[in-house]
């Protein structure tokens, strides 16, 4: 056991100054990961600029053995997440490639000194942490998104109703705000400047949002632009529409709310009660245990 306690030291004090060199060393890293490493960087912490430093040599590697699918969708989700702390592709790679070494290093340890339990944590820790980050901006980005939209639309339908066109409309509006939707509105009209007809720009900003709310946006310009809506009339029913959907959301999570409540009450508050009206009958009896 203690062999096996100094061989496991010195590979992490070995481990420790090999990661200390890779750091310090000027590597000439291909024309794209030295991009991924430099944008973002004024959007991640210090922390996670040096597990990216760490592991990015090895991020083509971890691409190539998920394959092209997989990164595809990846790609996916870190675009619905909206790219937190500067994520890329190619960064979360590396971060796999750091977090899955200090998992498996955890675990080893943990293994050696008789805690499985706390060994499996450190396996989870190497498999999941990254993707517990992605999954928790996922799902943040989201209810922004759909918490920002309803006022959105209305102040939308006021500036065009005042005669700005919807392109012009949405720009100015657009500036005005703050968050995920401001960004997702600025890809969009970042793609119709470039040439992108308004349908596609706004089908790509449907994809990439899971969002039900935004997906009933798009549809409802899309289908009062077929059949020559006014469009203010058409954002102001939107508008509407959503907020009614919160109101019936916030009622159906009300409604759950109430036996999830009754439920903790009865397994907690019950028998601590019984417990303690027993032991006061117990105490007040004179009984003694013998």
């Amino acid at each position: 056991m203690e062999l096996l306690l100094a061989l496991a030291a010195g590979l992490c004090t070995a481990g420790a100054f090999y990661g200390l060199k890779l750091y310090r060393a000027d590597a000439k890293l291909p024309g794209d990961l030295a991009i991924a490493l430099e944008v973002g960087s004024s959007r991640t912490s210090a922390v996670g600029s040096g597990i990216d430093r760490l592991g990015m040599r090895y991020a083509p590697s971890v691409l190539r053995a998920m394959g092209p699918k997989r990164v595809n969708k990846l790609r996916v989700r870190l675009d619905m997440a909206g790219n937190p702390g500067g994520l890329t592709v190619d960064r979360y790679a590396a971060r796999r490639v750091v977090y899955g070494v200090m998992g498996a290093l955890g675990a080893f340890f943990m293994l050696i000194n008789g805690h499985p339990i706390f060994a499996l944590a450190f396996v989870g820790f190497g498999i999941w942490w990254i993707e517990i980050g992605i999954w928790s901006a996922m799902r943040e980005r989201k209810a922004s998104i759909e918490r920002t939209l309803p006022d959105f639309l209305d102040v939308l339908a006021v500036v065009v109703s005042a005669g700005l066109g919807f392109r012009q409309a949405l720009d100015r509006v657009s500036q005005k705000y703050e968050g995920p939707w401001s960004d997702e509105l600025k890809i969009t009209l970042r793609q119709m400047d470039m040439g992108v007809s308004r349908r596609d720009a706004f089908e790509q900003l449907r994809k990439r949002n899971e969002s039900d709310q935004v997906a009933q946006f798009v549809t409802a310009l899309q289908q009062g632009e077929e059949l020559g809506a006014p469009i203010v009339d058409t954002l102001i029913a939107i508008a509407n529409d959503m907020r009614r959907t919160d109101a019936q959301n916030a009622r159906r999570k009300a409604a759950k709310a109430v036996p999830q409540a009754t439920g903790i009450v009865t397994m907690l508050m019950v028998p601590a009660t019984i417990l303690l009206i027993g032991v006061g009958m117990f105490l007040g009896s004179g009984m003694g245990l013998g």
